[in-house]
């Protein structure tokens, strides 16, 4: 197993994407916080992942408050003692034109999917400095490369999350700290499940590769970027797209 007794904190967990992430984390060896906005499902999630034979920790916080951060990664260390990975996952969107956008759709956007990233690895590097190891992976956005009309304030969130990663690698790499992000494309999760049949096809057109992705093609890279394999990389964007962003 690559992640054989690690300790993986993963926000936004309880669905979609980082769940995905949550579960193949697991089946590499790792023990996990399951961070959500919602406690029940969080503790539902590590209940779930502990009945596999899983050690898991559920806690529900909202990442954009520094005290919830703060208590979360205190929960973490009580139970596991360190965290090895850190998987900034958690995101919302608010879609729409941005001379329409109202003022607490772009706040709240940047709040969770910005500032969110920035509360949780100001915590969790403080830990991983005195243990002078650490994986950090951000999970981005191909729109955070190349914009998508409707979705400025989402797209800024992720392309700030860019900025976040380059400059966070280049602090801590003297701490033997890595950090990078996966960039997903166009990925089937719920959220994609409840586009009409036409909608998912004109998706499609727009991906060399022909498809759509799956929460899987997320995952392994997440596992290999916080894997021993990948101490060599850091600062970097993974693109993980079929090919519509090069």
């Amino acid at each position: 197993m690559l992640l054989q007794d690690k300790v993986a904190l993963v926000t936004g967990a309880t669905r979609g994407i980082g769940r995905g992430v949550a579960l193949a984390l697991a089946a590499q060896g790792a023990h996990l916080v399951i961070v959500g906005t919602s406690e029940e499902k969080a503790a539902a999630f590590a209940a779930e992942l502990e009945q596999a034979g899983t050690q898991a920790l559920g806690v529900g916080a909202d990442v954009s408050v520094a005290k919830d951060v703060e208590r979360l990664v205190d929960s973490a260390k009580k139970r596991f003692g360190k965290i090895d990975i850190l998987v900034n996952n958690a995101g919302i969107t608010r879609d729409g034109l941005m001379l329409r956008m109202k003022d607490e759709d772009w706040d709240s956007v940047l709040d969770i999917n910005l500032k969110g990233a920035f509360l949780c690895t100001r915590a969790v590097a403080r830990l991983m400095t005195r243990q002078r190891n650490g994986r950090i992976i951000n999970i981005s956005s191909v729109v955070g490369q190349m914009g998508n009309a409707g979705q400025a304030n989402y797209c800024a969130s992720k392309a700030g999350l860019h900025g976040l990663t380059k400059s966070n690698a280049r602090e801590l790499a003297k701490r033997q700290i890595t950090v990078n992000a996966v960039a997903p494309g166009f990925i089937l999760t719920d959220m994609t499940e409840a586009l009409s049949e036409q909608q998912r096809n004109e998706l499609t057109t727009q991906v060399p590769l022909e498809r759509l992705g799956h929460v899987d093609d997320i995952s392994a890279a997440v596992v290999f970027l916080a894997s021993d394999q990948a101490g060599y990389i850091t600062g970097q964007i993974i693109g993980v797209n079929g090919g519509m962003y090069m």
